[in-house]
């Protein structure tokens, strides 16, 4: 029975190994001359002039929702497509019932003007 855990205690061992090493390795051989200038905050080469806890406009949470949602229908259509000639008229009905959804959801994101940017 432990045989079958010997694998994933390697995969373990392994990854602490590759994990924990280049750490250390760096802490140790790598310069460490900490000054006053690098320790400071900074944004993109300037002082940080704002909070970090700003509020963003809602149309970039639209756009990444809209991402994830197109992103899944591809994760759904090509299993789909690999047995399309499996699942028969059925499967193919589903899908277009699921694409309909979709399309009538993209359609609604459109007519409310939350793909607009101004």
């Amino acid at each position: 029975m432990l045989n079958h855990y010997l694998p994933v205690l390697i995969f373990l061992l392994v990854a602490l190994v590759v994990g924990v090493v280049p750490l250390l390795m760096g802490s140790a051989l790598g310069p460490s001359k900490p000054d006053s200038e690098k320790l400071s905050p900074y944004e993109c080469g300037f002082e940080a002039f704002e909070d970090a806890r700003v509020k963003f406009d809602v149309r970039y949470y639209l756009v990444a929702i809209l991402f994830i949602l197109f992103d899944l229908e591809i994760a759904f259509l090509f299993p789909w497509a690999v047995v399309f000639d499996q699942i028969g008229m059925m499967g193919f009905l589903a899908m277009m019932i699921f694409l309909a959804i979709l399309v009538v959801g993209f359609i609604y994101e459109w007519k409310k003007g939350a793909l607009e940017w101004e």
